[in-house]
């Protein structure tokens, strides 16, 4: 049965588990397989073909692996790749984008900060979304060059990455953000030492429980929600090093299979 088939999730690396973990904890009879491409971390430096290509590397995977719907589980890829990727492909995607609506409808100071990576930021797609939601208010935009290399090799309660992100930070501070709009995937393993820069004064705002939401109500609308608890399972692929990975998923799931594959 389709229903049983699982449900695909890529990024550039370990970032897409914060969404992986929204999705199998509010989905918790779904089976997953997950494609870390960190060989080709980060995206966000690379070019809108690239990007492209490396999208469809990763889709054609997870096709082939049997997945009933994929989750661009990362935010460049997504802005760059998924229209590209819904053209080609019979099979549902949901996509990930930088959640300025929410932010945009609730700030007080009107000023809003968000860190997301270069091909986010300079993408068609973000720049349609924030001019739809940025009216009356102000987008302080920063690129957080280096943070996903750190956060890759698990360098992310360091000297070195405390200090880049007060450098990124303290800018949008002294302007009076309320809210701060993580633009990508791997940020939200940041949100303990970016709380300790920020206060409790500034909402921290990710997508992962939205596309969690999401890729229930897809699932529900091709009627391809497994609703069988009795066996499930959870592959998590990498095409590095796998200490990261592993150090992240530890007792989160039991019926997790940790695997380094070459793509």
């Amino acid at each position: 049965m389709i229903s049983k088939q699982p449900i695909g999730i890529f990024d550039s690396g370990i970032g897409g588990l914060s969404i992986w973990k929204e999705i199998t904890t509010l989905l918790p009879n779904e089976n997953t397989i997950y494609l870390a491409d960190s060989k080709n971390a980060p995206y966000g430096q690379k070019s809108n073909k690239k990007i492209i290509e490396l999208s469809v590397k990763n889709t054609e995977i997870l096709i082939k692996r049997g997945c009933k719907l994929i989750v661009v589980a990362c935010n460049t890829a997504t802005t760059n790749a998924i229209r590209h990727l819904r053209t080609h492909y019979d099979i549902p995607f949901i996509g990930i984008e930088p959640a300025i609506k929410p932010a945009s409808f609730k700030t007080k100071t009107n000023v809003i900060g968000i860190l997301a990576t270069k091909g986010t930021l300079n993408s068609e797609l973000f720049f349609r979304t924030s001019k739809n939601f940025s009216k009356g208010i102000t987008i302080i935009e920063q690129i957080g060059e280096g943070l996903v290399p750190l956060i890759e090799k698990g360098k992310t309660n360091t000297k070195e990455m405390k200090s880049l992100l007060k450098k990124y930070l303290s800018p949008m501070l002294e302007k009076n953000i309320d809210y701060l709009v993580l633009g990508c995937s791997h940020y939200p393993f940041l949100i303990p030492q970016i709380r300790e820069i920020v206060g409790d004064n500034v909402t921290i705002i990710d997508s992962g429980e939205a596309v969690a939401r999401q890729t229930k109500e897809v699932l529900k609308q091709y009627k391809i929600l497994n609703d069988d608890a009795s066996k499930f399972s959870h592959e998590l692929c990498s095409n590095s090093d796998l200490g990261t990975l592993e150090q992240i998923i530890d007792g989160f799931n039991e019926n997790c299979s940790i695997k380094q594959l070459d793509f």
